[in-house]
């Protein structure tokens, strides 16, 4: 890899991508007790119908994390195509916003990255909350929308584009040296702004928690049962493996658990 574009070796590509995610991971493993949810345990290794797609996820809960999902999906060897995720749901002692991150190859060897605060409240009247966590990252969106090397990525899905914050970084650009740098460098800086949030964080009332806790689980639920992947999930690994791996991405499997 260069600092131009390159003959795309996708095995080197997607590793390097699965790394930033460890790295970000093992920052997250040391500020919160994570324990591994069981309910997820079978799903470590998967893999698709014919074989050829491969896949694990792991989730996490703590003290101070209500879910939180390691995954990836692909077969850097035979396709093109690969995706994963590093997501973070806080529990509803405070409302410093949820934490998303998502890496992926595509079909014409590009590189996707996604990287977001999601928002707890509703930003269009909550003026004070979009003030304090979306205006510090203004700057650098503004930044990379100058940057010749990325191109937007606009989903299709209008609950997708709803769902993105203001300050959202969404794009593809070319794998190089150079661009997989820049992603690590924005994921630990967004990872690093986001912890000094949750410590300054002023605690939630009692009686606010319940609703908030009904806010996250239901944006949580929705933002995994609307991911228009998932038809194509299906086609690979059957329905029943894929709404397993669309529960877990919600923490559907262990609610499901607890209500039965």
């Amino acid at each position: 890899m260069t600092q131009q574009p390159i003959d795309l070796d996708n095995k080197a590509v997607f590793e390097q991508l699965w790394e930033i995610t460890k790295e970000l991971h093992q920052k997250l493993e040391a500020r919160f007790q994570l324990h591994p949810d069981p309910s997820v345990e079978d799903l470590q290794q998967y893999s698709s119908l014919d074989g050829n797609m491969k896949g694990s996820l792991t989730a996490f809960s703590g003290k101070e994390i209500d879910w939180l999902v390691h995954s990836w999906l692909g077969n850097p060897e035979k396709s093109n195509f690969s995706t994963m995720r590093l997501t973070t749901w806080l529990k509803s002692h405070i409302q410093v916003p949820h934490l998303a991150f998502e890496f992926g190859t595509l079909p014409n060897g590009n590189i996707l990255f996604y990287i977001d605060y999601i928002a707890r409240t509703e930003l269009l009247t909550d003026l004070a909350y979009l003030d304090r966590y979306y205006e510090p990252v203004n700057q650098t969106f503004l930044k990379l929308q100058d940057d010749l090397r990325l191109k937007t990525f606009t989903s299709k899905s209008t609950y997708i584009r709803l769902f993105q914050s203001p300050a959202s970084l969404c794009y593809t650009v070319a794998p190089t040296l150079e661009t997989l740098e820049l992603i690590r460098t924005l994921a630990h800086e967004t990872l690093d702004r986001w912890l000094t949030w949750v410590d300054a964080a002023e605690p939630v009332s009692e009686d606010a928690r319940k609703a908030l806790a009904a806010r996250d689980l239901a944006l949580r639920r929705s933002s995994a049962e609307r991911d228009p992947g998932n038809k194509f999930a299906a086609q690979m690994f059957g329905s029943e493996l894929t709404d397993k791996l669309v529960r877990s991405l919600w923490g559907g499997v262990i609610v499901k658990k607890i209500c039965t």
